[in-house]
């Protein structure tokens, strides 16, 4: 089996001024992620290592650069889920760390448990020696300023939740395995202890060998209440290509529910599909050597050595 992995930094409005940030930003975590998948590495690896990376990247809404609650605090929530065994591990409102992504995978392969929240997470964060980072290190100027500015008595937050950038990477490598991650920080000045699909196994994301693994981002309400990566993948096992059974997945959300969102997919065999119904998603995946981009930005193919 060719490995492949698809990564997306968040479907929305991109503003101009951030094209080239979030590019750059998901180029650089497909490529981290191939990287593994092509010294044999396993796709639970090369997932949760494209989500670091753009957690470490201010430009998108997940760990640093994630966006305020209504308190101006940064609460994120992550999700990681290996297609071999039906494995998850999630948290959810968790502050002060680095990269939840890593913490989610600990929940799965650490406990018994699928989800931990709040205070627990915290409390096995610091029992598997995770260290604590300040608060203000996860916030940028960008999430203060729009924290801010939803607190004004005429503000929009709706206007201001167009362009958020939740992150997600699904992959199959050499041993056919698939999986699946995705990390967020949220809405902008959402309720304090607020938790949207990311962390919600179906919801976020949802891997099976037996079909495949996708990853969602978008209005975390409206694709909890279809189970958005969950139907993606009941589509694909009724006979629909992954291209297909994204498109049918977020219509069905559009005209049920109103909502809108993007998702990537890969399936059992390799065959991957990055689908939107907002304005643009940023996204890039590698398959055989050769990286695609957002086509929003670019849709120019180019081979490279990732090693």
């Amino acid at each position: 089996m060719k490995p492949v992995i698809v990564v997306h930094g968040g479907a929305g409005r991109i503003f101009k001024e951030r094209e080239e940030g979030s590019r750059t930003g998901v180029v650089r975590a497909a490529l981290r992620g191939y990287g593994i998948l092509k010294q044999g590495g396993s796709a639970l690896d090369a997932v949760e290592e494209a989500v670091r990376s753009m957690e470490d990247d201010p430009h998108f809404n997940a760990g640093c650069g994630s966006v305020l609650n209504e308190k101006g605090e940064v609460e994120m929530d992550a999700i990681i889920m290996d297609g071999k065994n039906l494995d998850s591990g999630a948290v959810s409102a968790v502050k002060c760390i680095a990269n939840p992504i890593k913490l989610a995978r600990l929940v799965m392969e650490k406990t018994k448990h699928m989800l931990l929240t709040d205070r627990g997470a915290h409390l096995f964060a610091q029992a598997m020696g995770i260290p604590e980072t300040p608060g203000e290190k996860l916030i940028t100027e960008r999430s203060r300023e729009r924290w801010r500015n939803n607190l004004e008595p005429d503000s929009n937050p709706q206007e201001f939740q167009k362009d958020l950038g939740t992150v997600g990477a699904v992959a199959i490598d050499s041993e056919g395995n698939v999986a699946c991650a995705t990390s967020t920080g949220g809405l902008s000045n959402k309720l304090t202890g607020r938790v949207g699909d990311t962390a919600c196994i179906g919801s976020g994301g949802y891997a099976d060998n037996h079909s495949g693994a996708t990853s969602t981002t978008g209005h975390g309400e409206s694709i909890m209440k279809v189970v958005l990566a969950r139907l993606i993948l009941y589509h694909m096992e009724q006979g629909m290509s992954p291209e297909m059974a994204a498109d049918t997945a977020l219509d069905y959300m559009k005209t049920r529910v109103g909502g809108l969102g993007g998702v990537i997919v890969v399936d059992n065999s390799g065959e991957w599909a990055a689908r939107f119904s907002t304005k643009q998603m940023s996204w890039a995946t590698v398959k055989d050597d050769q990286i695609e981009i957002c086509k929003y930005i670019t849709s120019k193919k180019f081979c490279f050595n990732p090693l």
